[in-house]
């Protein structure tokens, strides 16, 4: 409303006010949408204008919501996660499975566990594209930036339906001829990045070695083993990790640690049809 005078809002304005109120920052909301910071200012300014409403406190370098902001921002949520639906239904055909569904998965079991499922659904819908991003960090379901998410943490609250498909297994591992010359007391361990340092696999390396250095750390899972299959230490590596028999050798700690495989998908779009034939692809995963 502007005065009596109603004026009809602009989508791409709430969608990039939307975008401003989840990052915090006009530069967050501008790397997500993939624009420069003063269009995100412009577009909410717009936003502003025809709303006739103060939305955001520009004050320093975040950006504070209003009491409106917060009302926009929590309707504004609600239509695009019904855009979502309505995009994915136009992706699908009425009459055969077709369209494409963007899956975020960690990166190393990615590669290893989800290959087999998603090139047998190919084969058996080959209407349907896959894109598979191999990612650490969460991808929003609710801003689109993936229809399924893998993940090794239960989301605590959001409109998602969830299903557990699988339990990862991990234990420390190291090559035969490192246990055969280096002593207990003299080990040194291969364990993630700082960034990963709250994970529990972590936590656990951390416990077991015991005060005893983690000399060697990487964020890619796959380095981690190869360093280890080279004499580089004692590595916890997932079940899956560990190819072949005699590749390297598991070490006995009484520890193992398990974590819990998750498929998660907007409750808006569970029911479309490529979504649905995906998510029972991804169901069968052979979890070894």
């Amino acid at each position: 409303m502007n005065g009596k005078e109603f004026t009809q809002i602009d989508w791409d304005d709430l969608r990039y006010f939307l975008a401003l109120a989840q990052s915090g920052t006009f530069l967050g909301a501008a790397r997500q949408l993939g624009v420069e910071h003063a269009t995100v200012s412009r577009r909410v300014s717009s936003l502003e204008a025809r709303l006739g409403r103060k939305l955001v406190d520009r004050r320093g370098r975040r950006v504070i919501l209003t009491e409106d902001g917060e009302q926009v921002a929590k309707h504004a949520a609600l239509i695009s996660t019904q855009t979502a639906a309505i995009e994915q239904l136009g992706r699908s055909s009425a009459t055969e499975l077709r369209g494409h569904v963007r899956i975020s998965a960690p990166p190393a079991l990615s590669s290893v566990l989800l290959a087999e499922p998603i090139v047998a659904l190919r084969r058996a819908y080959p209407g349907i594209q896959i894109t598979l991003v191999g990612e650490k960090r969460l991808a929003s379901l609710n801003r689109r930036e993936a229809d399924i998410a893998v993940r090794l943490s239960r989301p605590e609250d959001g409109d998602y339906s969830i299903i557990k498909i699988g339990e990862i297994t991990f234990d420390l591992y190291a090559s035969k001829a490192y246990l055969e010359t280096v002593s207990p007391p003299e080990w040194t361990f291969i364990g993630y990045d700082e960034a990963m340092n709250a994970s529990p696999q972590q936590v656990r390396l951390v416990e077991l070695a015991a005060g005893r250095p983690i000399a060697v750390r990487s964020s890619v899972l796959e380095f981690q083993a190869a360093a280890a299959r080279l004499g580089g230490g004692i590595v916890m590596l997932p079940n899956f990790a560990v190819f072949e028999p005699g590749d390297l050798r598991r070490v006995e700690s009484g520890h193992a640690l398990a974590r819990e495989a998750w498929l998660v998908v907007h409750t808006e779009i569970k029911d479309v049809p490529c979504v649905r034939a995906v998510i029972e692809a991804l169901k069968g995963v052979s979890w070894r």
